[in-house]
């Protein structure tokens, strides 16, 4: 079960981590691409940036953050409005992922391919994606706003990007990766808790 949040309708973007940090760390250039080449923390210090320049302009309590691996798998599946799609949107993958069948060099602009039912896109292919819990197997027991493990080693990361065999881009489909290390074919997309 969770509670209502909100979630980027895009992984963000070169021209929003440009704007925010003055600087592009991606390999792939081009303003509405995902931003890559991302450590975990190194969202963590673009969160507390966009947190403190955006501080006075949003009610309290409404901190950007990154997506719980439940949050995020929530919305790549559609949500309320889920139809039970295998990728986030589609049960054919070339319409919602770029991935290895797209036959594409680096990750696309964001927004190119179809939403899911919620209207957000590339939950599926494009760029793997951060969320904010380390990586542990998942109880056998229901939770209310379940957040992962209190430690560990590897940060989860989901989607699959523009490199990936389709079945790692599936909704379901786990990642993970150790969060000091930069990967240029990583990024992340914001959530905020629901107002």
């Amino acid at each position: 079960t969770l509670s209502d949040f909100m979630i980027g309708k895009t992984e963000v973007t070169q021209e929003l981590w440009e704007a925010v940090m003055g600087n592009n760390p991606s390999y792939f250039k081009g303003d509405d691409k995902p931003v890559m080449v991302n450590a975990w923390y190194d969202c963590q210090q673009f969160l507390n940036k966009l947190n403190s320049l955006t501080s006075n302009s949003r009610p309290k309590g409404m901190v950007f953050r990154l997506p719980t691996e439940a949050e995020w798998e929530y919305a790549a599946r559609g949500g309320n409005k889920s139809k039970g799609y295998k990728y986030s949107g589609s049960e054919v993958p070339l319409s919602v992922a770029w991935c290895s069948v797209s036959d594409n060099v680096g990750p696309q602009p964001v927004a190119t391919k179809s939403p899911n039912e919620l209207g957000i896109y590339d939950m599926s292919g494009n760029v793997w994606e951060w969320c904010s819990d380390w990586y542990s197997s998942y109880s056998i027991y229901a939770q209310t706003n379940p957040s992962g493990a209190t430690s560990g080693n590897l940060r989860v990361r989901r989607g699959g990007n523009w490199r990936s065999d389709a079945r790692y881009c599936r909704s379901a489909n786990r990642g993970s990766r150790t969060p000091g290390i930069r990967y240029y074919d990583t990024g992340f997309r914001l959530a905020l808790p629901a107002l």
